[in-house]
């Protein structure tokens, strides 16, 4: 005899075919100083070209300028699954003279899409929900540098309890690998000595295979990325590459040996996307619903007791009006009675005038 099931084995597969029809979500924040090639490492990953109609802004407007934020939208499809990007750039970041206020719009921007969400949350129709949230934040660090600059260090700061943030080292091209090395470990020492909370590769399963577990390894050594984009081909060997040609070689943007490019990709997309998402929806966002139930509830305390406030001078102002009746009521008795003993004591002082009188009417 066969052995008897249920079927609920089959729940996998119902829950990948639902969701592969209603599709994923993906938002991408891509933030750091202008022109160290955050749009072309965009083009790069997702193998599009998303900003054909962009105009390069002068020197004298990058002076000026203040940090705008734009938000591109595209739909990929791969064997039968798609996937709703929103990459969200923001131009003229730390351009301008005084860059607090590029900060600022920032971190605003992280949370006006959780207060978008908690409203599409707390309504009526919440099937159709369309999640804007921020799930990664990658922070392009300059390869010019010695580390993290003071700006660096504050924006992630203000960001790391609020996103996912995945550093990199933009244009690595322009390092040596030892270069590359040792500001990679100068950037996770300021990381650490600052206490910023960049996002963390989850532990692997005890069930995954050994080449699972070497790659997952291989990923963690590799933050901060080390990246280069290209979206221009070359040719090598009589081969059709993507990579940038200089007069002592080709540096290959697909080449693991050149740049952490293929880690990067494959992170963001083919291993850990969804562990972003939730890493978004069960922390960053449950604390800011958190925060907002709080204050909503400390607001409603506050309108209470201002209520009870209002409620007590009106009746304070009841009780003040009843106590002056009482006191000239009681001024009124006193006032009789000190009529009446008056009264008394005049008769006690004159019977005979009394009985004067009496006796003239009888």
């Amino acid at each position: 005899e066969e052995d008897e099931f249920i079927g609920f084995a089959s729940l996998p597969e119902q829950v990948h075919r639902k969701a592969v029809r209603r599709g994923f979500d993906f938002s991408l924040m891509v933030l750091g100083d202008s022109g160290l090639g955050k749009s072309t490492l965009i083009n790069s990953l997702f193998l599009t070209d998303l900003y054909k109609d962009r105009e390069i802004p002068d020197t004298a407007d990058l002076v000026e300028r203040t940090l705008t934020t734009v938000k591109k939208q595209i739909e990929i499809e791969e064997k039968g699954v798609k996937v709703r990007l929103t990459i969200v750039d923001t131009p003229g970041y730390n351009d301008a003279v005084n860059a607090e206020d590029s900060w600022k719009r920032v971190v605003s921007y992280v949370d006006q899409q959780f207060q978008l969400y908690y409203q599409a949350e707390s309504g009526l129709n919440r099937k159709n929900i369309n999640d804007t949230r921020i799930h990664c934040c990658l922070y392009f660090i300059s390869p010019y540098g010695h580390g993290l600059k003071p700006l660096d260090i504050l924006v992630m700061k203000k960001l790391h309890h609020k996103v996912n943030i995945v550093p990199l080292i933009a244009k690595s091209d322009v390092l040596t690998p030892k270069e590359v090395k040792r500001l990679k470990t100068k950037v996770l020492e300021d990381i650490k000595e600052n206490d910023i909370n960049i996002y963390t590769f989850p532990e692997c399963d005890s069930d995954e295979d050994e080449e699972f577990k070497e790659q997952d390894k291989a990923l963690k050594e590799a933050v901060p990325f080390a990246v280069i984009g290209s979206n221009t081909v070359v040719e090598a060997g009589g081969k059709k590459i993507r990579g940038r040609m200089y007069p002592w070689g080709i540096v290959e943007v697909d080449n693991p040996k050149h740049c952490d490019f293929i880690k990067l990709r494959q992170m963001l997309i083919s291993t850990h996307m969804q562990d972003l998402k939730d890493i978004t929806s069960e922390i960053h966002y449950e604390n800011y619903r958190a925060e907002s139930l709080l204050s909503s509830e400390v607001s409603k305390s506050n309108r209470e007791r201002t209520k009870l406030k209002r409620d007590s001078i009106a009746n304070l102002d009841k009780a003040l009006e009843t106590e002056q009746l009482l006191q000239e009521k009681e001024a009124e008795i006193q006032r009789m009675q000190e009529m009446l003993a008056k009264m008394q004591a005049q008769l006690q002082n004159n019977p005979n005038s009394q009985n004067g009188r009496l006796g003239n009417v009888r």
